[in-house]
């Protein structure tokens, strides 16, 4: 294999702590033991750039895996070495309890079917893991003929034990310190690695779901859901990747088991592990009728009480399944949430716990294509590091440096604010950073807006009125623009959105011309910088939008005043793209939109969300009027117009339009130029 940057990079800063991602694959599946268990073997014989040396540690890893692990139907071939032997080594998951009636600890083995094997308290006190939950380890079991003796005798003990894993409580110092030798981007690009993914294969929108799968490792308490086509690795993540987190498979659970057993007092999954994912979840069901309102209640503070005690835990909740339908199909028979089973499918207050949706479509399905074959760090030390970083926040790092639009609810900001500090500190694991980017900040607030705001759009399809404003915004300091965010599977490509466009771009209607071009929509894109002069994008430009474009143009610089205050037009550059959303292309008769346009990127104020402009403006200043504006409001509406700003000389012309339309639209008239552009700025 040959080593590219990001290979050198990692063996430079993180030597010892690296694997092969396809010496992984390898032995993926052959032995009953998680990915990381594999891992941790392959980092200690295989972690060198020699090819023989490689060939050699597999050879010892195949060996040992072989010799260790325990296949269904052999438990009674290793117990049996153990008596003829003396002692059997075993790789498995090892978990210990306190039995008072004995005054003794007690260990199990799950591969070999033991329950009852002895251990010194010694062993269990330096390896306190396995009284919450267990982690894999290397084990000597012995047995002692002696112990069978009596009622309830128990031959099997624990001689030793050694973890399976190389990471340490200092691991995410050495994280921290290799991360500053990488960019963001290569960051980016070795989080991927590291859970197997090759991120070359992806699109930026995939590589950003994969990264938002990785939050609920590193952020306390957080609950997400993913719905998307099967086959894209929904679970792998909580099941492969980290011994933090706990996949309860076919969706199934009893209250005992997740939060609390009443009568031994046992500590249920969400206290146990950092993450506890239920997979299939249609199937999600409890043992008792209120176990979906105590998990709402866990998901709000949590917190959950049974009997007199109110009992604390980080776990997060995460909650996969698949769509039956295209994402396009169930928003048109219902609401993205249509997969969950019927307590929970229509419940507002349910989702409202939820922090974020990752959009699972979103994700390939996954193939040979898309594995890594590079290196990446050991499973084992990543997710270490994950844990350790929920320690921390990266709140504090953005205060100041954005804020939130009014439609977003208390909730809404809660769980924004935590997707945010969950993806920075996936990017920046160090807890000195000083300091942020704000590209990289904006990254993450975009992210999580979008993930929050189709929690919101769901409630808002199921009618509660509560949940009606969905449109998220942000402003950063640097730029004081309130940019909106919107969900992409929300709205049909060539169809105008209810969100307000960015600063410069205005939605426009073209009535045609004479040389047979139809009516049209189009988007006008402007964005202006110091300079001078004014350039469109397209090549070539059309005829009729460059004469437009100079009557706009014309008028600007000769009332400046009027349209822009002190700001001088011709300081400023200003780069022009149309965009043609119909049949029609000349963009002809655009004036008043292409003012309002270069108004609204001078001013950094947006135009009304959902509105459309339509009108031409001469080289005086006057308006032309209309001739087919019945047709034009007709056409806005079928594209998804609000509202509409039209000459006042179409307004008797608009007598003609049928009462269904005109309740449809919002239709608003001007003047002049100046009216328009105060009219579609709300100046």
């Amino acid at each position: 294999m040959e080593l590219d940057e990001l290979d050198q990079l990692a063996n430079k800063y993180m030597d010892g702590y690296l694997v092969r991602k396809d010496l992984v694959r390898k032995f993926g599946r052959q032995f009953p033991v998680p990915t990381y268990v594999v891992e941790f073997m392959l980092g200690r014989y295989c972690a060198s750039v020699d090819e023989q040396e490689i060939e050699e540690g597999l050879q010892i890893v195949e060996k040992q895996l072989s010799s260790k692990t325990v296949r269904a139907g052999e438990e009674e071939l290793f117990k049996a070495r153990a008596r003829e032997q003396g002692s059997v080594k075993v790789i498995d998951l090892i978990s210990a309890r306190l039995d008072a009636k004995k005054d003794c600890y007690l260990a199990s083995l799950p591969s070999l079917r033991l329950s009852d094997v002895r251990i010194e308290s010694d062993l269990v006190k330096k390896n306190e893991r396995m009284l919450t939950g267990g982690f894999y380890a290397e084990v000597e079991l012995a047995y002692d003929g002696a112990e069978t003796q009596g009622i309830g005798g128990m031959p099997f003990s624990i001689v030793s034990l050694k973890e399976v894993q190389v990471s340490n409580r200092s691991c995410l110092e050495t994280l921290a310190e290799a991360r500053s030798n990488f960019t963001t981007e290569q960051w980016k690009d070795f989080l991927l690695r590291s859970i197997g993914i090759e991120s070359e294969t992806l699109t930026e929108k995939q590589k950003n779901a994969y990264l938002l799968r990785m939050v609920p490792f590193v952020e306390r308490n957080y609950n997400l859901i993913e719905l998307g086509p099967r086959g894209t690795g929904k679970s792998h993540l909580y099941q492969q990747i980290s011994p933090y987190a706990h996949l309860v498979s076919g969706g199934k659970a009893s209250v005992a088991k997740m939060f609390v057993n009443n009568s031994t007092g046992q500590r249920g999954l969400v206290c146990m592990y950092d993450v506890v994912c239920f997979d299939e979840v249609s199937g999600i069901s409890f043992d008792q009728k209120d176990g979906v309102n105590i998990l709402k209640g866990y998901m709000e503070s949590g917190e959950f009480s049974r009997g007199k005690e109110s009992i604390r835990a980080d776990g997060g909740v995460v909650m996969v399944g698949n769509f039956d339908v295209d994402v396009e199909q169930q928003q048109r028979v219902g609401h993205l949430f249509g997969p969950l089973p019927p307590e929970m499918r229509n419940d507002t207050a349910f989702m409202d716990r939820i922090h974020a949706y990752l959009p699972g479509w979103d994700i390939p399905k996954l193939s040979a294509h898309y594995f890594t074959n590079h290196f990446a760090l050991v499973s084992d030390f990543l997710s270490q590091s994950w844990n350790l970083l929920r320690n921390q926040s990266r709140l504090p790092l953005i205060q100041g440096r954005v804020s939130f639009g009014s439609s977003l609810s208390g909730r809404d900001t809660n769980a924004v604010n935590k997707t945010i500090s969950g993806l920075l500190k996936l990017l920046y694991p160090s807890g000195d950073t000083i300091s942020i980017p704000d590209e990289d900040i904006e990254w993450a607030v975009r992210i999580a807006l979008e993930a929050r705001r189709r929690v919101k759009e769901q409630q808002k399809r199921i009618g509660s009125a509560e949940f009606r404003n969905t449109q998220f915004s942000y402003i950063m300091s640097n730029d004081k623009v309130e940019k909106y965010v919107t969900t992409p599977e929300l709205y049909k490509e060539n169809s105008i959105t209810s969100e307000p466009l960015p600063p410069g771009q205005v939605w426009s209607m073209s009535p045609g011309n004479t040389d047979g071009d139809p009516q049209g929509l189009f988007r006008i894109e402007v964005a202006c910088n110091p300079g001078s002069g004014m350039h469109i994008l397209n090549k070539p430009a059309p005829i009729p939008f460059k004469e437009s474009l100079n009557y706009a143009e014309q008028n600007l610089y000769a009332n400046a005043m009027q349209y822009v205050g002190d700001k001088k037009p011709r300081e400023f550059e200003f780069n022009i793209q149309l965009k043609a959303l119909d049949t029609s292309r000349s963009g002809a008769k655009l004036g008043v939109p292409i003012l309002v346009a270069l108004c609204s990127a001078m001013l950094a104020k947006p135009v009304k969300a959902g509105m459309v402009i339509a009108g031409e403006i001469s080289l005086g200043g006057s308006i032309e009027t209309l001739y087919n504006p019945v047709e034009l409001v007709e056409s806005a509406v079928e594209k998804g117009a609000a509202m509409m700003l039209l000459p006042v000389s179409s307004r008797h012309q608009l007598n003609d339009l049928s009462d269904e339309m005109a309740a449809r639209i919002d239709i608003k008239y001007y003047i002049d130029g100046r009216d328009a552009v105060n009219k579609a700025l709300e100046i």
